[in-house]
Formats: structure tokens, sequence, C-alpha cells
């Protein structure tokens, strides 16, 4: 319940906080898509789940995502192996733009830092 202060009730249209409050409903459901989708176990282990997304941000060439998948799979237990086998069909399904990717993402399993877009 609230008290009826601003601060408690929705933005008026055309006021800039119904955007950013929109935007912030979009990221909050997002993260919690990924974490049921992506970073819960189930019939795949969410290692290769994670490892799943990174082979697809390589794809997509969103390099920040890719670091950020990269390294929850790390934080899932996957092994080097996995990445790297994983990051091989990047680079076999993407010919020479998808090497170059998947060693990007190599690069960032491996420690490289860069900002990123999605936080898993």
């Amino acid at each position: 319940m609230t008290n009826g202060t601003a601060d408690d009730r929705p933005a008026p249209p055309g006021d800039g906080r119904a955007a950013v409050e929109s935007t912030t409903r979009v990221a909050r459901h997002l993260k919690v898509i990924r974490q049921e989708a992506i970073f819960t176990e189930g019939v795949l282990p969410a290692r290769i789940k994670a490892l799943a997304a990174a082979l697809w941000s390589v794809s997509a060439r969103c390099e920040p995502c890719m670091e950020a998948y990269i390294r929850k799979a790390q934080e899932l237990g996957a092994t080097a192996q996995e990445a790297e086998e994983m990051l091989a069909v990047a680079s076999a399904m993407g010919g020479c733009v998808g090497e170059t990717w998947a060693n990007k993402a190599l690069a960032a399993a491996n420690g490289s830092q860069s900002d990123e877009c999605c936080e898993p």
C-alpha cells in the first residue's frame, strides 16, 4: 500500500519518468526470464545453456553479452574445454567472422574485461 506521495504514483503520460519506469520494468522482467530460461537447471544443465547463450552472442556479435555469458557459464561450472568446444561451433558456423568473434569470447573466458550490456 502506498502513502500517496508523488514518488508512489505512476508518472503522468509525457513525463520522462514514465519511460524510465517502463525501461526499468522491462529490464527486471528480462533478468527474470534469463534466470529461468538460462541460469536454472533443467533438462539441460545451466552451464550448457549459458554456453549456448554465449554462442548466440557470438552470432549476434554482441561482445559485452558474449563476455557476460561466458563468465556466467564458468560461474555455473563450465570447463575451459566445454567453452572451447561450444565456441568452435560458433567458429564453424560463422566462417571467418564467427572465428573472430569466437576468439573474442575465448579471450573473455580467459579474463579480458569490457562493459556488460547483459546482466546475468
